[in-house]
């Protein structure tokens, strides 16, 4: 295999990646359940809480060595914040004035916005003429979303909008974060560590702009931040870091585009909730700027025209 090369996909690693994007597009779903009862940044907190004890057993289990280093637990606690607490926040605030699929649609320029990021910071995936093609569709699919008039009229929904972006935006930082200062490090451990970091960050965030969390919540709400730190997060983590070994980063990549389905049915079917045009023609144009990032299908589809040329 050529190093320009990714890994192919067999059946199971399609099939992980699938159970990813479930559990990832369900973390919007849950999260609209759950901000029925509860605010956002509490949200963040039961997310990110309810998590670290699971991967603590997996941590435990596979015996992987806890690092003592004080650097160390700093590079998690810039990695909760940039992979957990601002994007999570960021992301369930704006799904207070949007829905669920709309917010799936934005976080999927998350790997266009990863590529670019990457390109500036780090020296081994410079920013090539491709990537910043696809970042350019990414920007005009956001502006279909958005529409022209988010320019000259202001609106709560825009400004959830630009939270989503955000988050997205902080997801790509914590990509280079993470290659820089954590590549060291056991991934399902930069896992617990970053949970851990982002559980410090949130307890007293939380606490001081919420409150103290309210335990007396339905058993629909309770069921949701259960999923949503269970399923969503630790679930998801395993099947990240096992995929990644697995089929790669470029094929990883791929569940950005297979997120938005999940989330969008999830909502349409339990939620009632509609897109408009605008949104699925953006989310076309963003998952066109992710294929032309990728790089791979337009390859493709050359080296087949040469051969029958």
């Amino acid at each position: 295999m050529s190093p320009r090369q990714a890994p192919s996909i067999d059946i199971t690693s399609g099939l992980m990646l699938l159970l990813l994007a479930a559990v990832w597009g369900g973390s919007f779903f849950f999260a609209e359940i759950a901000l029925r009862e509860v605010p956002p940044l509490t949200i963040t907190l039961h997310r990110v809480f309810w998590a670290v004890p699971i991967l603590v057993i997996v941590v435990f289990w596979q015996g992987i060595e806890i690092p003592k280093s004080i650097q160390a637990w700093f590079c998690y606690l810039g990695m909760g914040a940039l992979n957990n607490a601002i994007p999570f926040s960021l992301i369930f605030w704006g799904q207070t004035n949007m829905e669920s699929g709309l917010a799936s649609i934005l976080n999927g320029t998350t790997a266009v916005f990863g590529a670019v990021v990457a390109g500036i910071f780090l020296i081994d995936e410079p920013l090539t003429t491709r990537k910043i093609v696809g970042a350019v569709f990414g920007v005009v699919g956001v502006a279909v979303i958005m529409g022209l008039d988010a320019l000259t009229d202001f609106d709560p929904r825009n400004l959830a909008q630009l939270a989503v972006l955000g988050a997205a935006l902080s997801y790509a930082f914590a990509s280079v974060w993470a290659k820089r200062y954590l590549s060291s490090y056991p991934p399902v451990m930069n896992a617990l560590g970053m949970l851990i970091g982002s559980t410090v960050l949130m307890f007293p965030i939380a606490f001081l702009v919420d409150g103290i969390p309210v335990l007396a919540l339905s058993k629909g709400v309770w069921a949701s931040l259960i999923a949503i730190a269970i399923l969503s997060t630790a679930l998801a983590y395993l099947l990240y870091f096992k995929i990644l070994a697995r089929a790669g980063s470029a094929n990883l990549m791929l569940v950005t585009l297979l997120i938005p389905p999940f989330a969008i049915g999830l909502g349409v079917v339990f939620l009632g909730e509609t897109l408009t045009i605008e949104a699925l023609l953006g989310f076309i144009i963003i998952a066109m700027g992710l294929v032309i990032t990728d790089g791979r299908l337009l390859r493709a589809l050359s080296n087949k025209i040469k051969s029958r040329g």
